[in-house]
């Protein structure tokens, strides 16, 4: 069997809805064990071990952590901790979309996450306070895009079982690369606000940094817990991932009260 055809089933399964994940399951099956005269069981079997994974374990673990953070009340907090600290630059909500996604990242490693959470809020503020749709969903999307960079990184724990390298080592090589991303995001907004005079959004307040700095002090101290275990090698990126969920989960239940149906 060619890829060309391996493709084309893939593309057939897709199109009558098949799960992405069971399209490219069944297409790869077919293409080993026709193309290669593998036997079934064998097929099956190796592709099973290539999931069984420790390491692999911490996606669904950080998907979830990221998850229970927005529900918490972790994320709202930390935005207006970015509103305070850069709202009052040209086109603010766009340099406070881009921070944002900058500290989130440093807890989900995500772009779904990013985008579905606290995104979709982010982008409905900028709209309501002026921005072009076309300009509030593409920051969105692109500031999103850090987090895939910013350790903890989904997409690095793959690289790195598919590479048997170092997950930590990726973690931290990781950091710059992210940083040097949202800085030219916010190049960009700056003179594209400038450009198109897109609004400010608060008046600058040392006193209001420090206050939002306070109620925003357990979510920011989220990435320094769990990069800081990682990359010392205190933890595994599973652990780290599981410590996530662990920690966010006791902030929303017994520090902001959320969980408990009572908000502090």
């Amino acid at each position: 069997m060619s890829l060309g055809i391996l493709f084309l089933i893939l593309a057939l399964l897709m199109l009558v809805g098949t799960p992405i994940a069971a399209a490219l399951g069944i297409s790869s099956l077919l293409y080993l064990a026709a193309g290669h005269s593998l036997p079934l069981l064998t097929v099956i079997k190796t592709m099973a071990e290539g999931l069984d994974s420790f390491t692999l374990l911490a996606i669904p673990f950080f998907i979830l952590a990221g998850g229970i953070m927005n529900e918490s009340g972790m994320t709202t907090r930390i935005y207006k901790f970015a509103r305070a600290i850069v709202g009052y630059l040209p086109g603010g909500l766009g340099h406070v979309n881009v921070l944002t996604s900058i500290i989130f990242a440093g807890m989900s490693g995500s772009a779904i996450a990013d985008a579905g959470g606290i995104g979709s809020m982010q982008a409905k503020a900028m709209m309501e306070n002026g921005f072009d749709e076309e300009f509030s969903i593409g920051i969105t999307a692109s500031s999103s895009l850090i987090g895939p960079i910013i350790p903890p990184s989904i997409p690095m724990l793959v690289y790195a079982v598919i590479a048997s390298t170092s997950v930590a080592k990726l973690f931290a090589a990781g950091i710059i690369p992210g940083l040097i991303m949202g800085v030219a995001l916010m190049i960009m907004v700056h003179f594209i606000s400038k450009k198109r005079n897109y609004p400010r959004d608060l008046h600058f307040s040392f006193r209001l940094i420090g206050k939002t700095a306070l109620e925003a002090f357990w979510g920011l101290l989220a990435p320094v817990i769990l990069l800081g275990g990682i990359l010392m090698g205190i933890v595994t990126p599973t652990e780290g991932a599981v410590l996530a969920i662990v920690y966010s989960l006791f902030i929303g239940v017994f520090v902001y009260r959320v969980f408990l149906g009572r908000r502090s």
